[in-house]
């Protein structure tokens, strides 16, 4: 015991000096800030991938590629979200649907049935598992849109960008720190856009918050807070639900926070990650399982098919990730999909004039510790700060859905950027950041919540990096129809 107290006050206070000094000394360095070794832990190609020297070939922060008149996209992967993603772009002006890929034949046909419009002459995929090439093949296709299972998500969008298409890839855009410097590496390489679909950064009050930043409202950003707490238990063991009892899978054998990016994503934003600021080093924690494996033996017994499950090191029910930006400012995250806890992003905000939160209850915005404003002055803070992509499109996102609306901004969004030449929203480097933290929180759970430093994806490039425009400006040409 003494020992053990030894190691934990030495450890400790190591760690404190690299806080106090602004910098965060992680563990996964030596004091003289060499390369890990492979007796420092579990799961060392994550700690080395880490760690990887990378020098910036072309900058896509703001990058803008040549307008198109005429977006034309291929769908790959068309399940829950892909299907509704082709009636939704379907709607809009200035695109053209040529191809709809899926290994399930039958969710293919119901995709192109959802097609609202006509002008959109999609040719079906589905002959095989790689039938989604023959699409990134195609030369009149300028944009692939990935909603597949996360372990293609990497390999289809390198591929598509490959061979010249912009990408658009649904979350996580990778599952491992390797493919996010694959992604980043590739996209500099072929000057094609890969854009994350993180749809929450298109939401009402995550885009109303982020523009009262934006105008100084908040003073100095010093914490953000976001989530994904959705109870989807039930579904994972449910195979008409996913190919392959995939999310089953990958709960099965990782354990970390595997879905960061809805609750990092707007915080990212606010804060302006790989803008002005960067992602320094987290630590993250799991409970233990207590509701993954007693199901699994319980579905076992009625379907013998899940008996592979019963022995699976399954993630605990809830990770909580800690993270310290470049500036000094923390975020705190959390992920869990298991427990009967009510849906919450908490998405929160806090500096040093003002907090908004959102979840469990409506957003809130406060400007002391007295408390939450009335509904009234809401208003009129809702009045002022409307950022214009909700006052250009935000009814009519309404309208036509997507969790509320914001899914289709999120399109509408990314496809008038690509139409009139203009940078995206979001970029490779959010993508590989915001991703990044599911594998790194995997590494720091298997070695006792160690702190990792989180990669600069941008190379150092985030010092010149221009904040996110919300002014809209420019563009703002595409129509839609309901």
């Amino acid at each position: 015991m003494k020992s053990n107290r030894r190691d934990f006050l030495k450890y400790a206070g190591i760690t404190g000096l690299g806080v106090v000094g602004g910098t965060g000394l992680s563990a996964c360095n030596d004091k003289d800030g060499s390369k890990a070794k492979e007796e420092d832990g579990a799961l060392m190609h994550i700690l080395k991938a880490s760690q990887k020297d990378h020098h910036q070939t072309f900058n896509m922060c703001g990058y803008a590629a040549p307008k198109m008149n005429v977006v034309r996209i291929g769908f790959i992967g068309v399940g829950n979200r892909g299907g509704a993603a082709v009636e939704r772009i379907s709607r809009l002006d200035g695109v053209e649907i040529k191809a709809i890929c899926d290994i399930r034949p039958e969710q293919a046909k119901k995709a192109k049935d959802r097609i609202q419009f006509p002008g959109h002459e999609a040719t079906l995929y589905h002959d095989g598992a790689e039938a989604w090439k023959h699409v990134c093949d195609r030369d009149d296709i300028d944009l692939i849109y990935v909603c597949t299972h996360w372990a293609l998500h990497t390999p289809v969008a390198v591929y598509a960008m490959e061979h010249g298409k912009h990408v658009a890839v649904e979350i996580p855009a990778a599952t491992t720190v390797e493919d996010c410097w694959r992604l980043v590496e590739t996209s500099e390489k072929t000057k094609k856009h890969c854009m994350m679909l993180e749809n929450c950064c298109y939401d009402f009050f995550e885009l109303l918050t982020l523009n009262m930043v934006r105008q100084g409202f908040f003073g100095e950003l010093i914490h953000g807070e976001g989530a994904y707490i959705h109870d989807i238990l039930d579904s994972f063991f449910d195979k008409d639900a996913r190919w392959n009892l995939w999310r089953l899978r990958e709960n099965a054998k990782r354990n970390g926070d595997l879905y960061p990016t809805h609750g990092i994503g707007p915080v990212c934003q606010a804060m302006d990650i790989n803008r002005g600021d960067y992602l320094d080093y987290m630590v993250s924690m799991s409970s233990h399982d207590f509701l993954l494996k007693p199901l699994a033996e319980e579905k076992a017994k009625e379907d013998s098919s899940f008996k592979e499950f019963i022995n699976s090191p399954f993630r605990g029910n809830i990770n909580t990730s800690t993270i310290r930006t470049g500036k000094g400012r923390t975020i705190m995250l959390q992920h869990d999909v298991s427990s009967p806890r009510p849906y919450s992003r908490i998405h929160l905000l806090s500096g040093t004039k003002a907090t908004a939160q959102k979840y469990p209850l409506p957003g809130k915005i406060a400007t002391s510790h007295e408390g939450w404003l009335e509904d009234k002055e809401m208003k009129l803070l809702e009045e002022k700060y409307t950022p214009p992509i909700v006052k250009k499109i935000g009814e009519l996102a309404k309208k036509i859905g997507g969790h509320g609306g914001m899914d289709f901004m999120m399109d509408w969004r990314l496809i008038d950027c690509l139409r009139n030449g203009l940078p995206l929203d979001m970029d490779v480097y959010d993508a590989a950041s915001w991703s990044v933290i599911g594998p790194l929180s995997e590494w720091s759970v298997a070695n006792g919540s160690k702190p990792i430093r989180i990669p600069d994806f941008t190379s150092g490039k985030w010092k010149e990096n221009q904040p996110l425009d919300m002014s809209l400006a420019e563009g703002a040409t595409t129509g839609a129809r309901v």
